[in-house]
């Protein structure tokens, strides 16, 4: 990890399943080659170092140097504990690997000046749209003609952030799932000018990074959070009707429906803020859908900053 400046963008070495890595024969046949990742945190670290371990040239951007410096040392970190598990036996080899993958990431603070030569701009920044829309807005500006334009939004329209920009028929959505590199699956978002070639180019994309890709439409939560987030908003409204415990409602969907997680555990992974961000946006939109509608336990919680495990409460404690 170093900062921006031109690397080798086929360096990969296919160990058998370590990080699903392809040929790098595939990746030169791949329309997508070069790509930047804006948003150093833990969504756009993730997609880094998958794309760098399946041959990508990856530049990663953020305005703040030590986030970017925190990305690298998390992205070896990551690398390190694939090693321990893939090459046991063979520390030097591993060590290649680690080397040749870090060698397709270089990092910069500048956005503007990395991408005249990138085929994605791949964008995984707060969830605030005036925020992205300013952000593709400028690149717009500076990004070649052939430059694809994505979002890593969960919950925000494609259509409402690609409006900023010239390039409507290039600009989609790639929804990434935490952990990047554990997680196979990928939401692929067309919007309603989204041209067929730019669609196919982020399908092909994302099954090279040796993801399992799902088509979307440009609709509210996609397909995975608009069944989920409903669904853990009942989970909220059973136990608020006082009709079930968390606990005992956790322990129904874990055995009863084989879920890994209940809503209530699911809720403080992913942030009781992030839920609530989602469905006040949700209900702003669709205030009459009862699928949408508020929570007044989630709220008093966010209000008293009982975010879940990042905070060491939520619906749970964890201190």
């Amino acid at each position: 990890m170093r900062q921006h400046q031109p690397v080798n963008p086929f360096v990969c070495d296919c160990i058998h399943d370590t990080a699903s890595c392809l040929s790098s024969s595939a990746v030169r046949n791949a329309a997508i080659k070069h790509v930047t990742i804006i948003g150093g945190g833990q969504m756009g670290a993730g997609i880094a170092q998958v794309a760098a371990t399946t041959g990508h040239s990856v530049v990663l951007v953020d305005t703040n140097e030590e986030i970017l410096k925190k990305s690298a040392k998390g992205i070896e970190g990551s690398l390190k504990r694939v090693v321990k598990k893939k090459f046991a036996d063979k520390p030097d080899a591993g060590a290649e690997f680690i080397a040749k993958v870090m060698a397709n990431v270089s990092i910069s603070t500048d956005a503007a000046s990395v991408v005249g030569s990138t085929d994605l701009v791949l964008e995984a920044i707060v969830e605030d749209l005036k925020i992205k829309q300013g952000l593709f807005g400028a690149l717009d500006k500076v990004a070649p003609a052939h430059t694809i334009f994505a979002s890593n939004t969960s919950s925000l329209p494609i259509t409402d952030i690609a409006s900023s920009t010239s390039r409507l028929d290039r600009f989609g959505g790639l929804h990434f799932f935490n952990p990047v590199p554990m997680m196979k699956l990928v939401e692929v978002i067309g919007t309603s000018a989204t041209s067929q070639d730019t669609f196919d180019s982020l399908l092909a994309f994302s099954k090279a990074l040796g993801k399992t890709p799902v088509s979307c439409k440009d609709t509210p939560g996609f397909i995975v959070n608009r069944l989920l987030v409903p669904y853990m908003m009942e989970a909220i409204r059973l136990h608020e009707r006082g009709h079930g415990s968390k606990e005992d409602i956790d322990i129904a969907m874990k055995l009863g429906a084989g879920y890994p997680m209940g809503p209530f555990e699911l809720l403080d992974y992913v942030g009781l803020d992030t839920a609530k961000f989602i469905m006040d946006g949700w209900v702003e939109k669709d205030p009459d859908n009862p699928l949408m509608q508020p929570s007044e336990m989630l709220n008093k919680l966010v209000a008293e900053g009982k975010f879940g495990k990042k905070t060491g409460e939520g619906f749970y404690k964890y201190k």
